[in-house]
């Protein structure tokens, strides 16, 4: 494939990382063990499964990495909704954090959809 720090869902979804990552930092530390971590292991894994598709040699490869980095930005954002509900994110916070994730999920879509071949029509029975 190619360089994934080349790819604009790569840089945006490591922005996110790190924004994650700080924001964590003022949860309790009886979380430390618990929602932080699958907080932020979620996040680092959405640019991590984008790297490791660039450096499969297939697009069906490549979809499968990317979907799973899907499945991980889906995780990040039930981890916030419950993280703001639980009172441990402020709601300006929690909406930086959505307003940086939500690009991420919209051009991991993309990306997916052009790299998805398309069925040629069937022919009409005769």
């Amino acid at each position: 494939m190619q360089d994934f720090r080349n790819l604009r869902v790569w840089r945006a979804a490591h922005l996110a990382t790190i924004s994650v990552h700080r924001a964590t930092t003022a949860f309790p530390s009886h979380e430390q063990f618990g929602l932080v971590s699958q907080l932020r292991r979620a996040a680092a894994s959405i640019g991590a499964n984008i790297a490791e598709g660039c450096g499969r040699s297939t697009d069906g490869d490549m979809r499968r990495s990317l979907r799973i980095a899907l499945g991980s930005a889906c995780e990040v954002l039930n981890f916030l909704l419950l993280a703001r509900d639980l009172g441990l994110l402020d709601e300006a916070t929690f909406d930086a954090l959505e307003g940086e994730l939500s690009p991420v999920r919209r051009m991991l879509v993309r990306l997916i959809e052009r790299l998805t071949p398309r069925k040629p029509p069937r022919p009409p029975f005769p």
